[in-house]
């Protein structure tokens, strides 16, 4: 299955469900290709790679893009939206796809601490996520959230 995981500026949110969602698969076994992307293009946030360093997942290579820069745009299993901004664009996704939306805090400007909360959070819906996958069932949005612990 190919994921995308959506958030207004791929800088923060994103990024670190992406990481999440790759490390989760690779552990479990479960075969995923998964890339994040904004509807907007910034840079990935300094406190993301920190926060996600701290827990052995490296953000270095990574960078902000748009839906137009990820390989074969149009044909994603899964888009997953994580915030709400990015979830009001979605809608216009012509591509066939399940969609999944659970909105995490805006750590930016915020204390280490803040994004820790968010990073951790995202960790824990990702692990769920990628359990249910490999079950062959896609989890709803409240479970998800649920997992989150939001």
């Amino acid at each position: 299955m190919r994921v995308l995981v959506l958030c207004t500026h791929n800088s923060a949110r994103s990024q670190m469900a992406e990481a999440w969602l790759k490390h989760w698969a690779k552990v479990l076994g479960v075969d995923l290709e998964v890339h994040s992307a904004g509807t907007e293009k910034a840079f990935v946030k300094e406190e993301a790679k920190r926060v996600m360093a701290e827990v052995g997942l490296d953000l270095s290579g990574h960078f902000s893009k748009t839906l137009f820069e990820v390989p074969d745009p149009w044909d994603f299993g899964l888009v997953l939206t994580v915030c709400d901004q990015a979830k009001e664009a979605c809608p216009a996704y012509p591509a066939r796809t399940e969609k999944r939306h659970v909105s995490f805090p805006d750590p930016t400007g915020k204390p280490l601490e803040e994004w820790r909360k968010v990073r951790d959070a995202l960790g824990r819906m990702a692990r769920f996520l990628v359990e249910a996958l490999k079950e062959g069932r896609l989890p709803s949005d409240e479970e998800l959230r649920q997992a989150a612990g939001l």
